[in-house]
């Protein structure tokens, strides 16, 4: 008992500080890690709050509904200033977007890193630690947790244009009508389709 007792000794003698300094850090960071973080509920949507991810938002519903008319006011103005173009005659359009858009929110963005070097005799250890960590910075509004804070707003982007006009039979008309259409969106050549209307 006693042989084994002093071999358990002696090998805890063995092991170095800097052994007990990694042992104690690495210790620590997974504390840091396993800590639960705080989510409470947003009474107005339902759905937990907290960080967002990126691409995520609170105000995601609300792009849906900003959006969805976008489109068809794209749609009303094109009408109108292609119904105005000579040789056109009437005019209906149809766009189509290729997302909904995108709100970009504000990140606290944080970064450390440590690097510790050690020589213990002959051999030299080296230890690098670093930390990323980003939170969504939010709006305060008197008496809630406010809203996360949007940096920018990015418009959907147009996919494809068809131009349904009386003077779509017309060479230089469906070339004045595309060549309108490549000018206001940025959209390729054979994502533009002119036909005549019946």
């Amino acid at each position: 008992m006693k042989k084994k007792e002093k071999f358990s000794l002696k090998k805890i003698k063995e092991i170095s500080k800097n052994q007990l300094l990694i042992g104690g850090l690495a210790g620590i960071l997974l504390l840091v890690i396993a800590m639960p973080i705080d989510h409470k509920k947003d009474p107005s949507s339902g759905q937990e709050g907290g960080i967002l991810e990126e691409g995520e938002g609170k105000a995601g519903n609300d792009s849906v509904s900003t959006y969805s008319n976008y489109g068809k006011e794209l749609e009303r103005k094109l009408e109108q200033i292609l119904g105005e173009v000579e040789g056109v005659g009437k005019v209906e359009v149809m766009i189509t977007l290729q997302d909904e858009g995108e709100h970009v929110v504000e990140k606290d963005i944080s970064r450390n890193s440590q690097e510790v070097a050690e020589e213990d005799g002959t051999v030299k250890r080296s230890t690098k630690e670093s930390q990323y960590q980003d939170a969504t910075v939010f709006s305060k509004s008197s008496g809630s947790e406010g809203e996360p804070f949007v940096l920018k707003e990015v418009a959907p982007r147009v996919e494809g244009v068809l131009v349904v006009a009386e003077g779509g039979d017309k060479a230089k008309v469906v070339k004045n009508i595309s060549d309108a259409v490549l000018a206001l969106f940025p959209v390729e050549v054979h994502k533009i389709k002119v036909v005549k209307m019946n």
